[in-house]
Formats: structure tokens, C-alpha cells, sequence
């Protein structure tokens, strides 16, 4: 058999290093920006500051002036599985961007910049087997960075056309042990350890369009593509193991290839309807490509080697088997979105703001929003317990926008902030396999995100 002190370190490696847990990001969830997040995220044909970046990014040339945004978000969840919390974590980070707009041979052209920082780290390793219950599309889901560059031009006067692409961190790592261990006195080991770990950015397309429909409002398409965050850790100890004063050559080598993070392609349509002065109604509608959601469980291969010497018996096992993925057979959605903002004209009398005329001195916006996603995890009646439940979030916000307070400030100076509430009702699982080592049971949740965003428009 193996020395004890040996067998524990490629155990520990191995499970360390079994699964990930894939996951988007903090866009993708609770929106970006407080407007945005206010609105239920219906914004496609209704964003152009920062925000368009991920929107649609179209609607940056629709920004009257240079624009600068930063914001904070916090968002507690209260995810639980028979009555019990599940440890998913609060989540927290800064948001922001700029769009500048121009003109290039005439054509009305804007660039912008939109991210999310989370501020307890870039990237977040988590390992769970694919037989433990998690909340698959909401555990740690949003420890991604997340950044988009886009561009756009209006061709036509009422025509606006965009691209970009969105970065999000990756990682890769390597973790190797050399040296001589000590079974009997683990004290008196000689071991140097060696850890590599670096973050590499994933570039997806991001493309839309925004049509001006008279006084009706405006009509916009967007597509967000496909992002996969590979993860890849190899592993690797090569030693000498003391038993006794016996010592015996060990080569333990181990690689793991896994989905950390994964963003469905979506499409969405929408419209803004603005014909009554200040008031803006929004409808999106976004088709979700969860069907080519890849499972999370990561593909490992494992190799043991030892040279004893002739009068130590030793018996090796054998390298273990792959892991056997179970297929996860996700569903595509269609999620319906609306949003609702009225501008009140509060006090002052009417300025030039910008581009724009004729706004009071002092206006504050009022918002509200709903979106219904319906779970893409089919019954968990099998092995694996990937836990979701449908989602119903209602959002609220305000704001107070104050145009021209300066000369150095010719645009406006707004001030926006969002309380939003998810509920996920409670979903009962029932196993086909009454001896199922985790047997039946029911989770239901709530997530709570507030935030604000301040912008400065010249």
C-alpha cells in the first residue's frame, strides 16, 4: 500500500481541484447601472450613456455630450435548501464608464467603455462535485470582471448602429511540490512549493441596432455572444518520501480542464415608447441559449508513479477514472422585461442642457421594472442537483437630475439609485432513486440589490 504520509497530498490535490462552479456576471443578473437595474434592465432601446456598452451598444451615438458615470452595487442573496441558508455570497462592486461622442466626415459617431469591478477579487475558484445541491446560476456567479469597448455611428438620421466586445478574466494556474517528506516527522520535511497563477481576458462580440420610430420612440436588436471561461490547473509532486528511514521516489501529476464561468448568447428586441413628454415605457423580450450551457465538472487526468526499493512492497493503484459528466440538458428561455421612467420637472426655471433645450433646472426621474426568467435547469430527478427556481424581480429607483448647475458643467449632473427584489419560489425536488445519497428536498430563495450611479454629462 501507499505511506500515509504520501496518499494524503494527491487525495488533497484532487479534490481541490475536482469541479468549478460556472457562473456569468453582474450585468447579466441584476443590470448595470442604477438606471438600468431601476428599469428591470429593458433598456435596448433606451440606454445611451455608459450603459450601452452592455445594452445595446448602438445607442451610444444617441449620448448629446461627453459623459462620465461611476457607481456601486450591493446585492445580498438569501438562497436556501430545506429551510437552511446555502452560503451563496453577498455580492458587491463598482460600475462605471464614459461615452464620448463625435463627428467623423460628417457622421455622427460615439466610442464608450462600460465595466463592472467586483471589489473582493477578480476571479473565484469554487470546487463542488456535480452530486452536491448548489444554486448553479447564481453561486458566485458574479466574481467576474467584467469590461466592454464599443463604438457606434448614426448613418442616417434615424438610424443607429453599434459593436463592441466585452473582456472577461479567465484563469490558469499551476501548483508543483518538490523535495523530501518526512513521514514519521513531518516537521523535518524539506518541501519548496511553487504556485503560478495568472488572469487571461476572453473577448466576446457584442452588436445592435437602434431605429427611431417617429414620435412613437424607438425600436432596438442587440446580440451578446457567447463567452466560456476556461479554467486550467495542473499539478505536480515530485519527491522522495522518508518512511522510517526507507525512502521512496514518488511522481504524482494531475490536470483539470473546466468551464469556470459561462455566458449564454442571447438576442434581445425591444421598444421605447415616448410619445408623452417625460414618460418612457420600455418592453424587451431576450432569447437565452441555455441549451449550449456546458457543464461545470471538470475533466481530470491523474498519474501516480513510485520506484520502492526491492524490499518494501508496494502496491499502486491504478489511475483513476475520468469523471463521468452527466449531460445537463439546460433549456433555451425567452425573458419578457418592462420598464417604467417619468421625468418630473421639480423646480428652476428651463435651461439649455447640452444638446438639449428647454429642461428644468431640476428633475427628478422616477422608475420602475419588472422581469420574468423562467428556469432553463430541467428536474433534478437524477444524480446530479443543480438547484435553480424561476425568478420574479421587481425594481424601483430615483433620481435627481440637475441641468447646467455650472458653466463647467454645460450638460447635467445626475444622481440615480435602485433597490431591486428577486423571489424565487419554492421548488420541490423528488428523486427517481429512493436510496439517492441525497435524497429529496425543496429550495426557494430571495436576493436583495441596492445601488446608485452618479453621472456627469458635459
Amino acid at each position: 500500500m501507499l505511506p500515509r504520509a504520501a496518499a494524503p497530498l494527491p487525495a488533497a490535490l484532487a479534490a481541490a481541484l475536482a469541479a468549478g462552479t460556472a457562473r456569468a456576471h453582474a450585468p447579466d443578473t441584476y443590470g448595470l447601472g442604477a438606471r438600468g437595474a431601476a428599469m428591470g434592465g429593458a433598456l435596448v432601446a433606451d440606454a445611451t450613456d455608459f450603459s450601452a456598452g452592455y445594452y445595446n451598444p448602438a445607442g451610444l451615438a444617441g449620448a448629446t455630450g461627453l459623459g462620465l458615470s461611476i457607481g456601486y452595487a450591493y446585492a445580498s442573496n438569501h438562497l436556501r435548501a430545506n429551510g437552511r441558508d446555502s452560503g451563496v455570497r453577498d455580492v458587491h462592486g463598482i460600475s462605471g464608464g464614459l461615452v464620448a461622442p463625435g463627428e467623423v466626415l460628417g457622421v455622427p459617431f460615439a466610442f464608450g467603455l462600460a465595466t463592472f469591478l467586483p471589489d473582493d477579487g477578480l476571479s473565484r475558484i469554487k470546487a463542488i462535485r456535480q452530486e452536491t445541491p448548489r444554486w448553479e446560476l447564481y453561486d458566485d456567479r458574479l466574481s467576474v470582471l467584467y469590461l466592454a469597448a464599443s463604438i457606434a455611428v448614426r448613418p442616417l438620421p434615424f438610424l443607429e448602429i453599434g459593436g463592441g466586445v466585452a473582456f472577461l478574466a479567465s484563469t490558469r494556474g499551476r501548483f508543483s511540490v518538490t523535495g523530501r517528506a518526512d513521514a514519521l516527522s513531518p516537521y523535518d520535511s524539506a518541501l519548496r512549493h511553487e504556485v503560478d497563477a495568472d488572469l487571461t481576458s476572453i473577448r466576446t462580440p457584442q452588436l445592435g441596432a437602434r431605429v427611431r420610430a417617429g414620435d412613437l420612440g424607438f425600436v432596438g436588436v442587440a446580440y451578446r455572444g457567447e463567452a466560456k471561461l476556461p479554467l486550467s490547473i495542473d499539478a505536480r509532486l515530485d519527491g522522495v518520501v522518508d518512511f522510517a528511514g526507507i525512502e521512496v521516489p514518488l511522481l504524482y501529476e494531475l490536470e483539470s480542464r473546466t468551464v469556470d464561468a459561462f455566458l449564454p448568447r442571447q438576442v434581445v428586441v425591444g421598444a421605447s415608447f415616448q410619445r408623452v413628454e417625460g414618460l418612457r415605457v420600455n418592453v424587451d423580450v431576450t432569447w437565452v441559449d441555455w441549451s449550449s450551457y456546458e457543464s461545470p465538472v471538470a475533466r481530470t487526468r491523474a498519474h501516480l508513479e513510485a520506484a520502492p526499493p526491492p524490499e518494501l512492497p508496494l502496491d499502486l493503484p491504478d489511475d483513476p477514472r475520468p469523471t463521468s459528466v452527466v449531460p445537463l440538458r439546460f433549456a433555451d428561455r425567452l425573458v419578457p422585461r418592462l420598464g417604467v421612467e417619468y421625468v418630473v420637472p421639480v423646480a428652476g426655471g428651463l435651461r439649455a442642457a447640452g444638446q438639449r433645450a428647454g429642461r428644468r433646472a431640476v428633475e427628478l426621474p422616477l422608475r420602475a421594472g419588472y422581469v420574468y426568467e423562467r428556469s432553463p435547469v430541467p428536474p433534478q430527478r437524477g444524480v446530479t442537483n443543480y438547484i435553480d427556481a424561476d425568478r420574479h424581480t421587481f425594481s424601483l429607483g430615483a433620481g435627481v437630475v440637475l441641468n447646467r448647475p455650472l458653466e463647467e458643467l454645460p450638460g447635467s449632473l445626475r444622481i440615480d439609485a435602485h433597490g431591486q427584489l428577486s423571489v424565487l419560489p419554492e421548488v420541490v425536488v423528488e428523486k427517481d432513486n429512493p436510496a439517492d445519497f441525497v435524497g429529496d428536498y425543496r429550495v426557494d430563495g430571495s436576493m436583495v440589490s441596492l445601488g446608485a450611479t452618479v453621472t456627469a454629462a458635459f
